[in-house]
């Protein structure tokens, strides 16, 4: 009998409302984590998982890092002509890895930004300039403008798909967020190599009991020292979730969506209350991303932004009702505020290694406009 893959099987979902963004920090047995919080066998966890992976359910299982703390990052609005769009994105999301969500957004009127018609998030390694990749990027697609808006402070960030679908506009914690900074850490060079062996994508066959045993001898370590570097990563908050990424954009073969709309929305508070409104508006369940950014006089001076995944466009902006009642109710004006809908996108981690880094910036250099 067929492994049921479909992320709506009631086992898969149980598993999933878990496994998507529920496992925080390095776990060394992460699977059993996700079994023991779940409520299902580790043999079934490792089973539906690897299927669901196989079958491109899942798209991606891996550790993840809290990269703004690893190298300089920043969300990038791109102003391109609309005949150069299409293969801008191709060669974003194909040929730098320095680009992670590469995502073409539309506004439903033409409010401030409109034209901004492409968004990436960008990382460089540390020590690098953003400001270089964006350049030499602008030159290769053909741009005619950017803005980079670095994240001042996080609120929310841990994209589960599955347990959202039955949220309620207004669902709260009972506290405001607490928002996280984005200042760089320092890691020697044996806490890189654990890292870097770290956070690549698992394959099939290591979804298994035991799946770090293959990178600590990628690292070429033992496994229990291994395992104790990567805790005294997640120490220094370098450490994100052991997540399993569900292909949330495109159906699966049987036309199933996990998501169908996304709305980046966008705030703009008093020039002040930027974390107070951050925490407010992060305490919403809904959001998978909630950010403290400044958008400048290109995206009307918003200064909060966060994302909502939904199959209901209508449902989704309830949630943005609901969040906007609560700012205001909270004794924060809201001064302008607006939604960009997300369309095509490719998702992809940030590649952070200063080598990777250096070889694409050499690949490039004399490149000219690439459409």
């Amino acid at each position: 009998m067929s492994i049921p893959i479909e992320f709506d099987d009631p086992i898969n979902a149980q598993i999933l409302a878990v496994s998507e963004d529920m496992v925080s920090g390095f776990q060394e047995n992460p699977f059993h984590a996700i079994a023991a919080a779940s409520g299902i066998e580790l043999d079934i966890v490792l089973q539906r998982i690897r299927a669901m992976l196989e079958g491109g359910v899942i798209r991606r299982v891996r550790q993840t890092l809290l990269a703004t703390k690893l190298a300089h990052g920043a969300l990038c609005a791109w102003k391109i002509d609309t005949d150069k769009l299409d293969m801008a994105f191709e060669f974003m999301s194909k040929h730098d890895p320095f680009s992670g969500h590469v995502v073409l957004r539309s506004t439903d009127h033409e409010i401030s930004g409109h034209q901004f018609k492409l968004w990436s998030t960008l990382k460089v390694p540390q020590g690098q300039s953003l400001e270089e990749h964006a350049n030499v990027l602008k030159r290769l697609v053909g741009s005619e403008k950017y803005h980079l808006m670095p994240a001042k402070g996080i609120f929310a960030l841990g994209v589960g798909h599955v347990r959202r679908k039955a949220m309620h506009p207004g669902e709260k914690s009972p506290s405001p967020a607490v928002m996280t900074t984005t200042s760089t850490v320092h890691l020697e060079p044996t806490e890189w190599n654990v890292l870097l062996a770290l956070k690549e994508e698992l394959k099939p066959g290591e979804i298994n009991a035991n799946p770090w045993q293959q990178r600590a001898a990628q690292a070429g370590i033992s496994l229990k020292d291994f395992c104790e570097i990567a805790q005294s990563l997640d120490t220094k908050k370098v450490i994100g979730r052991f997540s399993t990424f569900l292909e949330h954009v495109k159906p699966s073969d049987k036309g199933k969506r996990v998501t169908r709309f996304n709305g980046l929305f966008h705030w703009r508070v008093p020039e002040g209350d930027q974390e107070r409104a951050g925490a407010e508006i992060g305490r919403h369940h809904i959001l998978t991303h909630c950010y403290w950014r400044e958008g400048g006089p290109d995206f009307g001076h918003v200064n909060i932004m966060g994302v909502v995944h939904g199959t209901d466009k209508d449902l989704i902006l309830e949630h943005k009702s609901a969040i906007d009642k609560h700012l205001e109710s909270s004794g924060i004006s809201l001064l302008y505020t607006n939604v960009f809908w997300g369309g095509r996108s490719e998702i992809k981690p940030s590649e952070i290694a200063p080598e990777i880094y250096s070889q694409w910036h050499a690949k490039y250099a004399d490149q000219q406009i690439q459409i």
